[in-house]
């Protein structure tokens, strides 16, 4: 039996996950991950996972994204 964790209680979200969670785009999310020196992005192997915490604050410093 496989237990469904929270949105709001992950630590590191995919892109369909944050996509849904932050209302931002999937594609807009890749774009954004893309730079070497993304400091909310977690690389695991080839998956690309959204540091949640991290992210948030980020977006609450932007005017725009």
């Amino acid at each position: 039996m496989r237990k469904e964790v929270p949105l709001w209680e992950k630590s590191n979200l995919t892109l369909e996950e944050a996509a849904a969670y932050f209302n931002i785009g999937v594609n807009k999310l890749r774009d954004m991950t893309n730079d070497d020196h993304c400091i909310f992005v977690l690389w695991c192997g080839s998956k690309r996972l959204i540091k949640r915490l991290v992210f948030e604050k980020y977006l609450a410093e932007m005017y725009s994204v």
